[in-house]
């Protein structure tokens, strides 16, 4: 058996974590707080990060201008801050548009990296240290090595990857979750659900992302009734949180496949939010796979107590309700720019333009 297993972020979950680690924040002397507009500040956790920083004589910095699926043009904003005011460690609050820029800012503070080489693959391996604090469970940004950024220039999403883009600490407390909203607490638990799906559809899954991806399927199983009632208990936030750090674990090892890579177009040229995006197409996917390896697709249903990808399928049509209208034209041009796509090419099975087509159409007409 070959195996290589890479994760070396301490993560710390529980209620209050954040006031009761505050040593964690002592890994340096100024910290630049990156963050959306509200999500920080309504769920409590930029108050408890202040309580943390305050008490450690830690001065901060906050940017608070990260957008929803964040461009270019906004990291590299936030790393002129975080240069300006020289800090020595960034703080991520809120879900993954704030987490994903926290990364790319924490390497651009300090790599010298024109916007036209951001994405080549040669970003270096250097960053500032980093906190993550998540305030949605689906993600699980706060753990891997990956930071999904908006490319208008190629007309999609793309991820920068890079070791030093593991933050140090991630810390979970799913009371920062309670106040989500219904549509935002569906759509970031089938992203998560996504995370462990493919993991185990990618090429290189591996025995440890496995076994990690199973019980995270397992535990969001676990809440579909309540996702589709709508009837969210505290169990099911913490369970949804601890699921989506395990997903992000998985996928740090594992990648996504044509599932994310398809999803992109949605979301860049519908505005589907990114979790829905790739829930529309997970159970058509599934059944791609499954027309392939069978025993595979059986694994990971049986996690969920299914007999088949189409019982998937109808469950997540389901939890996601209607659907959006699409034209065959927009999915013709959306399976072009899918096809060669990193996570397209990282499926166990690497489907061809037409079968893309086909999953596209299959799933959204």
């Amino acid at each position: 058996m070959n195996l290589g297993f890479y994760m070396p972020t301490k993560v710390i979950v529980g209620k209050d974590c954040v006031r009761e680690n505050s040593d964690v924040f002592k890994i340096g002397k100024k910290a630049l707080i990156v963050t959306g507009k509200n999500s920080a500040k309504l769920s409590g956790a930029l108050d408890d990060v202040k309580y943390a920083l305050e008490k450690n004589n830690i001065e901060y910095v906050i940017f608070d201008k990260v957008m929803s699926n964040p461009t270019v043009e906004c990291v590299y904003d936030g790393a002129e801050t975080a240069m300006e005011e020289e800090v020595d460690f960034v703080i991520a609050i809120g879900g993954g548009s704030p987490m994903d820029s926290a990364k790319a800012i924490a390497l651009l503070a300090v790599s010298d990296i024109e916007r036209k080489n951001l994405f080549d693959g040669n970003i270096g391996n250097k960053a500032l240290p980093m906190i993550h604090i998540p305030t949605t469970a689906g993600t699980g940004s706060e753990v891997t090595p990956y930071a999904i950024l908006t490319n208008h220039e190629k007309q999609t999403k793309k991820s920068i990857a890079s070791p030093c883009l593991f933050p140090t600490y991630a810390l979970l407390d799913a009371k920062y979750t309670k106040n989500l909203g219904l549509a935002t607490t569906v759509n970031t638990a089938i992203d998560s659900l996504s995370h462990s799906v493919e993991g185990m559809m990618s090429k290189r899954a591996n025995i440890m992302a496995d076994v990690i991806a199973k019980e995270a399927v397992k535990i969001i199983a676990s809440t579909f009734d309540d996702l589709i009632s709508g009837e969210l208990t505290e169990d099911d936030r913490e369970k949804l949180l601890y699921a989506s750090m395990l997903g992000g674990v998985v996928i740090s090892q594992t990648k996504t496949t044509a599932v994310h890579a398809m999803g992109y177009s949605l979301t860049y040229f519908k505005n589907i939010d990114h979790g829905r995006a790739n829930g529309l197409l997970l159970g058509e996917f599934t059944k791609y796979i499954e027309r392939n390896d069978k025993d595979r697709v059986k694994e990971i249903l049986s996690c969920m107590n299914l007999d088949s990808a189409e019982e998937f399928k109808n469950i997540l049509a389901k939890i996601l309700g209607d659907k959006e209208k699409f034209e065959k034209e927009e999915l013709e041009l959306y399976a072009e720019i899918a096809q060669n796509a990193g996570g397209t090419l990282n499926s166990m099975f690497v489907p061809s333009k037409d079968e893309i087509l086909q999953i596209y159409v299959e799933s959204l007409m």
